[in-house]
């Protein structure tokens, strides 16, 4: 007696060695011997032998036609037997039968399994969709072996053209795309992103790398909605100062200017002028909310991203020629720097200069300023800021010694060749403008804590600098507080600041609650894009310097040891660990020379060539503490 049966959801055939009822010992085809439940049987039968059986009942399933036996089944639920003699339209053979039930089991999207031996033909909607996701995965099976092999061939397939922003920075691992180029890469030991700069996806490593931000950060792109408008406030009283900014040749929002008017009583009054904007864009507003959503400039080599539309940084920047709405800052001296009085105004400032550090270098330096004349039409002004920006440094320092400076690199991209100069840090223009951004932040953090107005705080302690809503010391300016107010064109936090020093000098409830939720989510939303933002400038300055060593065909450079194996270049952005390094002290300088520099990795090969003569290090200094002031207001 033989037995075809079904054990763990396969068909199987027997013959039967010894039949207990309840359970039944048989032996495969192939000598194996098992022991089965007598309810797993489907079918008993003596002839033919098992021999062959289940080859000769795949033959006669192949045999069958599928659609035919579907339509020869019924709707309702049938046992196999019924089908099979509605099929051959005779009672089946045993190698028949095994035949029809081997087509049954191996049809699932044509019948529905009910039962040992009894199925349920599929619904004709059914079926028909299921035949379509065969027919569907069948052709992207064979679209993406087509993939495959061009990608392997270094060839992009056309396809790809409208999914390499998903393939390159947020790779949908579902989509057949990425699955062709996982696969692809894989073969060829490469990874993905490299396979596709192979294949021609990536024409520009730049705009990889600006593409990527962008994505992340400015999904929607750069630009603003044209309906973003601007009230620009011209109802403030004007000042009677004639006041100049400061700045980069390539600043355009400009946020800070200064003044210096001599009084009838023999003393001067300093003016420190910061663009308004917290004067005419009100909170929750569209331009405000658009504001928010960037929280600072972006800046890199080759472009920047504002923070404010257009229309609001021509509305409020400080540009020479016009009467611009400012938040000013008075300070009242003697002749010997002696502070008789501070008063924050509200008004319109007339800007008759706007003067840029490559000017003003040559005019205003240390050699310049110890020979007592300053040759400029703004000399006599510049000469008295610099005597009391270094008086203001002198009591924030102490007699600590200066901390080292590190050039201020300046990258101009034109015609995509890059320029990259060194700018001395530390100079006169440099420590006149920073003292007097460290003075007028520190005042009116002062004012803020004091009249215990919400705002955020620069702190830094422990060595952490961070941000804080709660008025806490900054040790490495060594004040007893700083909150950032003298930017409100290029960072929210200084908006949200002014708007705060603004409330109070008009004495009026400020917009945000001291320690409440908004100030705390503008805090955490500001500190992680002005991070995002810092490392993609670092990013983009990396590549450019990268691109000019190519550039220039440069294969040597000099280079100081910080640490272990770690260099920085000389008069160049740049840090690199160079492995092959000897056991150095830091400072001393070396000779490195350069290959594989890598614009989509940003990465360079550096090996050790031999030591310069060793250069001298200078000690790091500690910081001095800021002068009282005395305060008032006026309102405008």
């Amino acid at each position: 007696m033989n037995v075809f049966y079904e054990e763990d959801n396969a068909l199987k055939v027997g013959a039967v060695l010894a039949d207990n009822n309840a359970t039944l010992q048989v032996e495969a085809p192939h000598g194996k011997r098992s022991k089965i439940k007598s309810a797993a049987v489907l079918f008993r039968f003596e002839q033919p032998g098992i021999a062959d059986f289940m080859a000769r009942a795949q033959h006669v399933a192949d045999t069958i036609e599928l659609d035919f036996l579907w339509e020869c089944s019924s709707a309702d639920e049938f046992s196999y037997d019924a089908l099979a003699i509605e099929y051959y339209g005779h009672p089946p053979t045993p190698v028949e039968a095994a035949g029809v039930l081997l087509k049954l089991h191996g049809s699932p999207m044509y019948f529905y399994k009910r039962g040992r031996g009894r199925y349920k033909a599929a619904p004709p909607d059914a079926l028909k969709a299921a035949l379509a996701s065969v027919e569907r995965k069948k052709q992207q099976t064979l679209a993406k072996d087509a993939y495959i092999a061009q990608l392997t061939a270094g060839r992009l397939p056309p396809e790809f053209g409208a999914h390499l922003s998903m393939l390159l920075y947020r790779p949908d691992r579902n989509s057949l795309e990425w699955k062709a180029l996982d696969e692809a890469s894989t073969a060829l030991k490469l990874s993905p992103v490299r396979l596709l700069e192979r294949c021609g996806g990536i024409p520009s490593p730049h705009d990889y790398h600006l593409n990527r931000f962008m994505l992340e950060h400015f999904p929607r792109g750069s630009g603003f909605d044209v309906d973003l408008a601007t009230s620009c406030p011209d109802e403030l009283p004007v000042a009677d100062c004639a006041a100049f900014s400061i700045d980069d040749a390539s600043t355009t929002e400009i946020d800070d200017a200064f003044s210096v008017t001599p009084l009838a009583n023999g003393n001067v009054r300093i003016g420190i002028h910061i663009a308004a904007p917290g004067l005419g864009i009100a909170a929750d507003t569209p331009v405000d909310r658009a504001a928010r959503e960037r929280l600072s400039t972006v800046y890199f080599p080759s472009g920047k991203i504002t923070m404010l539309p257009a229309s609001a940084i021509d509305c409020y920047s400080l540009t020479a020629g016009r009467a611009c709405p400012a938040l000013s800052l008075y300070t009242e001296l003697t002749d010997a720097n002696e502070v008789v009085q501070v008063q924050t105004c509200i008004e319109r400032v007339p800007i008759v200069d706007n003067l840029r550090h490559d000017a003003l270098d040559p005019v205003l330096n240390e050699l310049v300023l110890a020979n007592g004349r300053v040759d400029h039409p703004h000399g006599d002004a510049l000469k008295r800021l610099w005597v009391w920006a270094a008086h203001l440094e002198r009591l924030r320092r102490g007699d600590a010694p200066e901390t080292e400076q590190r050039p201020e690199y300046n990258f101009r991209v034109e015609n995509d060749r890059v320029q990259i100069t060194a700018r001395a840090r530390g100079t006169p223009v440099d420590r006149l403008v920073a003292e007097l951004m460290i003075h007028v932040n520190t005042t009116w953090g002062q004012t803020l804590a004091q009249t215990q107005t919400g705002a955020i705080y620069r702190v830094q302690t422990g060595g952490k600098v961070r941000m804080s809503t709660v008025p806490s010391a900054h040790i490495g300016l060594r004040v007893e507080q700083y909150a950032w107010s003298s930017s409100p064109l290029r960072r929210y936090v200084d908006l949200v600041n002014q708007r705060q020093i603004i409330s109070t000098v008009r004495e009026q409830t400020p917009g945000y609650e001291n320690g409440g939720e908004t100030l705390l989510a503008i805090l955490r939303e500001f500190e992680s894009a002005y991070e995002a933002y810092g490392e993609f400038q670092r990013t983009m300055e990396r590549y450019w310097t990268l691109r000019w060593l190519l550039q220039e065909a440069v294969t040597s450079v000099r280079a100081t040891v910080l640490r272990e194996n770690l260099c920085r270049f000389d008069h160049l952005p740049l840090v690199v660990r160079v492995p092959s390094l000897p056991a150095l002290a830091s400072g001393s300088r070396v000779v490195l020379d350069l290959s594989e520099i890598d614009l989509l990795e940003l990465t360079l090969h550096c090996e050790y060539r031999h030591v310069l003569d060793p250069a001298d290090l200078q000690a790091q200094p500690a910081e001095a503490e800021a002068p009282a002031v005395v305060t008032a207001a006026c309102n405008g």
